[in-house]
């Protein structure tokens, strides 16, 4: 199924790159070889041709999320990180990004609107949309993101998974509701409004539900989780309730499958020992709450345990033939694939 164009909703290609301690990490992405789950050439393989590139600071000193039994035990939110460290890290995986495309000779394109994305993928390039994942690096005033928008940025999450100026995460909890603490700040809303008036899409996949509740009043663009999954099949924090998914559905917005192994197994266990089964049900559920036209992939490659037989960007066709095996058409595999991603980027970026 590699001739249907695929546009993921999230990874973490550029965390990776960050903390490879090659001599060219930009060289190596382009040619491939490592063990990362997205390179240019594991992309080719699969059919990947875009997606929501995030830029993550990670916490210092982070630990081990997955418990003895392979679930992520109860732990406490991360500290904040300082603005000044996330500033550094910020800049360094943008860079990066820009690099990446500098060095590609046009096989590798940064996007600023649909048209962008439209225009790179129909040329073979891999079309990037800049994404930041936890607003650290941002302050108060807002001035960042006026510099970052300038830069390429379309899409934030507010919030990862520890407490920030704008607005509070869920922790690693499993079983656990996503309601399980406050919602967005005084400045989490004007980040929001000023979001909206940017038309810089806003990522509700780490925020607990109380702040999607605040994201849903206040916001006037379509609700968007990028990396999510359904709670009552896996009962996640990270994942939504029939009330979000209802939101969801009816402000016309959007839900990425995430591939982490953990917000799909009933068990919520992290191992690659997960059947592509529980792909196809997750996206089952999808689909049933939120229409044909609202879901798309967000995999999180990079960033999580997914499942070994999908493996790595090069393995999405093994999901494409289980849900083509399931019953899916073709009309519905490109909108999962890339149709219901690209309608919603014009909808938000313009």
């Amino acid at each position: 199924m590699t001739d249907i164009p695929i546009f993921d909703g999230h990874n973490d290609a550029l965390l990776r790159l960050f903390n490879d301690s090659s001599p060219d990490p930009v060289a190596r992405f382009l040619a491939g070889g490592g063990t990362g789950h997205i390179d240019l050439p594991k992309a080719r393989a699969g059919g990947l041709a875009g997606g929501l590139f995030a830029v993550f600071c990670p916490s210092p000193n982070a630990r081990d999320i997955s418990g003895p039994s392979g679930t992520a035990p109860d732990l406490p939110l991360p500290p904040e990180l300082p603005m000044d460290a996330a500033r550094r890290i910020t800049v360094a995986q943008i860079a990066l990004l820009l690099r990446l495309e500098a060095a590609s000779d046009g096989s590798f394109a940064v996007c600023r609107s649909a048209g962008d994305v439209r225009a790179a993928m129909g040329r073979g390039a891999i079309a990037a949309v800049l994404h930041i994942e936890g607003a650290e690096a941002i302050d108060e005033d807002l001035y960042f993101l006026d510099v970052l928008h300038a830069a390429g940025l379309r899409s934030i999450g507010p919030v990862w998974s520890r407490t920030n100026i704008f607005g509070y995460g869920v922790p690693f909890r499993f079983p656990h509701s996503p309601d399980i603490g406050p919602g967005l700040t005084e400045a989490g809303k004007r980040l929001v409004r000023a979001c909206n008036e940017k038309r810089i899409l806003v990522d509700l996949s780490h925020i607990t539900e109380k702040g999607f509740w605040d994201v849903a009043e206040i916001s006037t663009a379509p609700l968007v989780a990028t990396h999510s999954n359904v709670h009552a099949l896996t009962p996640s924090p990270r994942n939504l309730t029939a009330d979000q998914l209802r939101a969801i559905r009816e402000s016309d917005g959007m839900v990425g499958l995430n591939f982490a192994t953990g917000f799909l197994r009933p068990d919520g266990r992290m191992t690659t020992d997960t059947s592509v089964e529980h792909m196809v049900r997750h996206l089952d559920a999808l689909i049933e709450a939120l229409g044909d036209t609202r879901v798309g992939l967000g995999s999180d490659f990079d960033g999580a345990t997914i499942p070994a037989a999908i493996g790595s960007a090069a393995g999405l066709p093994v999901l494409f033939e289980a849900l083509e095996r399931h019953g899916y058409d073709r009309t519905l595999l490109e909108r999962l694939a890339s149709g219901n991603w690209l309608s919603l980027l014009e909808r938000t970026i313009g």
